[in-house]
Order: structure tokens, then C-alpha cells, then sequence
């Protein structure tokens, strides 16, 4: 399965990340403080993401959410609003 279950994203917006594995909720945590402003990844939270993931490895993930982050504030400016992709109960097709 690819993605996010409903519950997933219930979780998210609910923040219950103890509802995902240790990894996902530290990459949750990561991605949290990543989009305040400003940015605030703790040393706490950077050695707890190593326990999970090598510096490669956080670094491409890194990337991705402060990309994301970057486009969802560039949507503000012009105030562009979903595209409609995400419906509960979608499923996409495995390849």
C-alpha cells in the first residue's frame, strides 16, 4: 500500500503521532519543528532521528519536508487551495 490510511491522516491532524512506529513519529516530530519559524530541530530530536536513520537518509528526508514546506507557504501567497487529491477511503493501485 502506498501512502497514508484514514487513520493515518485522523492521527496527523489529531496529533496522535504514538499511534505510528518510533521512526514515522520522530520524522513527524522532525517535520513539526521544521515548519515552525523559526526552524527548531533539538539536539534531542536530531539523536533520536540517528537512532532511526543515517545522516543520508535524513538528509533526503530533510529535503522533502523543507521542500514541502516551502511549497505550502509559496500556495499562501497566492492563496491556492487543495487540489481535491486526497478523499477518504481512496486507494491506490499497487504496481
Amino acid at each position: 500500500m502506498y501512502g497514508l490510511s484514514d487513520e493515518d491522516v485522523a492521527a496527523i491532524r489529531e496529533g496522535r503521532i504514538e499511534d505510528f512506529a518510533p521512526a514515522e513519529a520522530a520524522l513527524l516530530r522532525m517535520a513539526d519543528a521544521m515548519a515552525d519559524t523559526p526552524s527548531s530541530v533539538s539536539d534531542e530530536l536530531y539523536t533520536e532521528l540517528r537512532r532511526h536513520f543515517s545522516e543520508e537518509q535524513l538528509i533526503e528526508l530533510a529535503a522533502s519536508a523543507a521542500l514541502e514546506n516551502f511549497r505550502a507557504r509559496y500556495n499562501r501567497v497566492f492563496d491556492v487551495g487543495s487540489d481535491g487529491l486526497y478523499r477518504k477511503g481512496l486507494r491506490f493501485k499497487q504496481l
